[in-house]
């Protein structure tokens, strides 16, 4: 599946629908938790990181990260 180019906003409010949550903010860059994962993922809001990157931190998939657009 490919991915769709979304603004780090959109994906930070995709990945909080998946069960993370914002636990820190520093300049341009959050940092959201997932406990049952227990990982910490890096996305920033300014610049337009790879979202596949994001997800391989996040442990999520392309189908699944969809259905939480």
């Amino acid at each position: 599946m490919k991915l769709p180019r979304i603004t780090g906003e959109k994906t930070i409010k995709a990945l909080v629908r998946a069960g993370f949550s914002v636990v820190h903010v520093r300049g341009s860059h959050h940092y959201l938790y997932h406990s049952e994962h227990d990982c910490v993922v890096t996305v920033p809001v300014h610049a337009k990181k790879t979202l596949k990157s994001i997800l391989e931190q996040a442990h999520l998939s392309a189908e699944d990260f969809s259905a939480f657009l």
